[in-house]
Formats: C-alpha cells, sequence, structure tokens
C-alpha cells in the first residue's frame, strides 16, 4: 500500500500566486488578500461599491454595501465552490471566503477550530469573570476574545515574530536534507 503524499508546502507569496493565477477573471475588483494557518486558506476580495445617492446616510451605504457582499455571495458560490475544491485538494487545507465593500467586511464559510488548552484556576478566573459580565458566552468564546484583543493591541510585534519565523523557516530549508 502506497502512503499518501503530503500536500505541498508553499509560501504565501506562491499560494496567492496560485490563487491569483486560478481565480476567475473579474471575480473580485483587485487582487484577494490571503490569509493562512495549518489548517485554513482565507480569501477575502473588494467587490465594487453600489451606487447610492450623494446625500445617502451612513446607515444607507452600510446596507448598500452588505447587500452587495450578500449578492457577490449568491452568484460566485459555484466559482468559489469549484476553486475550493481544486485548492482543498492540493493544499489539504479548508478554503474560506469573504468579501469587503468600502470600509464593510463580511466572512464566510470560515472555520472555527476547536483549540485544547490547559489553564490553572487564575486564568479561568479571568475567562469566568468575561463571561459573568457578559462579554462572551462560553469559556471558549472568552478565550477567543482574549485572542483578538492581543492580536489588535499587539500586532506590530506578532507581524514581527510572523517575520522572524519566516527566516527561521527560509535557512531551515537551505540546511541540509538529513530525511
Amino acid at each position: 500500500m502506497q502512503a499518501k503524499a503530503s500536500p505541498p508546502t508553499l509560501t504565501d507569496a506562491e499560494l496567492t500566486g496560485w490563487f491569483a493565477g486560478r481565480l476567475p477573471d473579474k471575480l473580485f475588483a483587485g487582487a484577494p488578500t490571503i490569509t493562512t494557518d495549518r489548517d485554513e486558506i482565507l480569501v477575502v476580495g473588494t467587490v465594487d461599491e453600489p451606487e447610492v445617492p450623494a446625500d445617502a446616510t451612513d446607515a444607507t451605504r452600510a446596507a448598500a454595501r452588505s447587500a452587495r457582499i450578500a449578492r457577490f455571495r449568491t452568484e460566485t458560490r459555484d466559482a468559489r465552490i469549484q476553486v475550493a475544491r481544486d485548492a482543498e485538494r492540493l493544499f489539504g487545507r479548508k478554503v474560506s471566503w469573504g468579501a469587503r465593500c468600502g470600509d464593510t467586511e463580511e466572512l464566510f464559510t470560515t472555520l472555527g477550530v476547536p483549540v485544547m488548552t490547559r489553564l490553572r484556576l487564575q486564568d479561568r478566573g479571568t475567562l469566568d469573570t468575561l463571561i459573568d459580565a457578559g462579554v462572551a458566552r462560553s469559556r471558549s468564546e472568552a478565550l477567543a476574545w482574549c485572542v483578538r484583543l492581543v492580536a489588535q493591541h499587539q500586532s506590530d510585534w506578532i507581524a514581527s515574530l510572523r517575520a522572524a519565523l519566516t527566516d527561521v523557516e527560509k535557512v531551515r530549508g537551505e540546511g541540509p536534507d538529513v530525511g
């Protein structure tokens, strides 16, 4: 019996290039943003702004943008599914989608991946405080809230850390093959 081949390891730039070549022309107004982790590839692109009256309120503009994204989602479903199937077979990760219109961004078909962790009493107490205060409905949601808050407030440090990891992976790839 032959072992199953592992999916190819591509850099973010190579993955972005694959999607640039594979996505239908004019699917998005410009190149999409591709974000990845070990489980998921998220493709978010910009869609054209809807025409609204010049004197439209912010609420009217927001509703029009959200409706444009909903229309995009419906009208492009078949094309996105085909690209996702090809990518999932090739890369061994789920593909999720989103669209941006003006300052409105909506993600759809994204994964919620469970992550196991062991927390001590004081850390669980922090999560429980968030639940008691109505910030979160569960410890899982409270932990996700904490992760988003760290990402928001420490984004420069996390970006620097990711860049350093990319450099380490590059150097490791240049090393001897001991396999």
